[in-house]
């Protein structure tokens, strides 16, 4: 799906109404790590429009905006800046518990017009009945970051890695070719990304799409658990948090790192010395024939009600989000993937990336996203994970007996908590 030529043009006009009145004043913006350099990345391009705003980003890392965010709002909007990045899969946890907190954006300019230049699965979580909190900024289509020459050390084609059990065959193989190598990383001792990936790509998360029942348990995600646990079990899968994966990039130590294709920008911009030893290929599957796609994180901009400036703050919001100009720069700087879908028409999308062996990248990894099967993250999205990641520990160091245990147990658990049903 894909914008016409006039409907983009006639999109990007209705969004810049909204702050066509703002010519002045100062707005503060919180964000994190690459996202918060991306916004930096665009203030450029903005004050070429509007030069008598002043936008300051601020990075508080990521845990940090979404405390200091909930703190705020429970405070009735103390100390919030003008302007919060949040992550799709825990919006819902705000606009559940402080729907007061952020203006609407339909009052500032966000016509259906407008978005309607976004896919439906990044607005789900935004949209409210007729509020709209937050506008939709980058998707993460899921992607194997994986580097050429370790892999070619060890004589691994990676177009011949389609499922899980090929990943851990290359991936003994890899690490025996180069010592001191490991495969992969998760954080398996702070977060639940692999499973979220691997579980998305089978068709299957904490939630139902509706959000009304716990599907946890179902069989998509008890493959998925099933995948992670035989791939730490052989080794090539090991522990390693966020800074722990940059560092083991920075020190030629992991071959392959799999995340949402915002995830490009992290490494291009740590190692940069490693231009050309990289590539990209889909994620495998649990069979030979089954899904390679998958969606990880993704976030938006939402505007706060306490802002003095909600004018300037629309106006820089829509210029970032709303205009191919915009998420264009933070894709070519960055590599934050585009969700406003006329963005990627961009001829960008099509060159071939230096950094990346002159691989085309970007036709690869936006190419499996109308393959992604959506995933809800739920007011309720921060108790599951917290519930799942325990028993998943539990269940790698085998307290469990079966993936399809665990996964019964954080159901009950889960709906314990959140008084859902579990599905059948």
């Amino acid at each position: 799906m894909r914008l016409t030529t006039g409907c983009a043009s006639l999109a990007l006009v209705l969004g810049m109404t909204g702050g066509a009145l703002a010519q002045s004043g100062e707005i503060t913006v919180w964000s994190w790590d690459v996202a918060a350099s991306s916004l930096q990345s665009t203030i450029e391009g903005f004050n070429a429009q509007y030069p008598d705003v002043t936008v300051t980003v601020e990075d508080l890392g990521n845990q940090q905006v979404f405390d200091r965010t909930l703190a705020g709002c429970a405070a009735g909007g103390s100390g919030l800046p003008d302007v919060i990045s949040i992550e799709n899969g825990e919006a819902e946890i705000f606009w559940n518990q402080f729907p007061d907190c952020f203006a609407n954006l339909r009052d500032l300019g966000y016509t259906e017009e407008v978005a309607a230049g976004f896919p439906d699965f990044k607005r789900t979580e935004l949209e409210v009945g007729d509020v709209a909190y937050a506008m939709p900024w980058d998707s993460g289509p899921v992607a194997m970051f994986y580097r050429r020459d370790f892999y070619e050390n060890a004589g691994v084609d990676p177009a011949s890695i389609t499922t899980w059990a090929d990943f851990i065959e290359a991936g003994q193989a890899v690490a025996e070719a180069n010592p001191g190598v490991v495969m992969g990383q998760a954080d398996f001792n702070g977060d639940t990304e692999w499973f979220r990936m691997l579980a998305n790509e089978q068709g299957c998360g904490f939630f139902t799409g509706d959000g009304a029942s716990i599907a946890v348990n179902q069989p998509g995600c008890v493959a998925a658990l099933e995948a992670v646990k035989d791939m730490a079990d052989a080794g090539i899968l090991v522990a390693g948090n966020w800074d722990e994966r940059i560092q083991a990039i920075r020190a030629e130590t992991v071959a392959s790192q799999l995340f949402g294709g915002w995830y490009e920008g992290t490494i291009r911009s740590n190692a940069p010395e490693q231009e050309g030893l990289w590539g990209v290929y889909e994620m495998p599957s649990v069979t030979e024939d089954g899904p390679r796609a998958a969606n990880l994180g993704g976030s938006a901009l939402a505007i706060t009600n306490t802002s003095d400036n909600k004018e300037a703050a629309w106006a820089y919001v829509n210029y970032t989000l709303g205009t191919n100009e915009g998420q264009v720069t933070m894709l070519r700087e960055y590599g934050l993937v585009p969700s406003l879908l006329s963005a990627l028409d961009d001829p960008y999308v099509e060159q071939g990336q230096p950094f990346w062996g002159d691989q085309a990248i970007w036709v690869d990894i936006l190419g499996t996203l109308d393959r992604v099967v959506p995933s809800r993250g739920t007011p309720f999205f921060g108790d599951a994970q917290a519930i799942f990641q325990a028993a998943q520990t539990q269940y790698l160091n085998g307290g469990f007996d079966s993936a399809q245990a665990a996964l019964d147990d954080a159901a009950s658990q889960i709906a314990l908590v959140t008084g859902l049903p579990i599905a059948e």
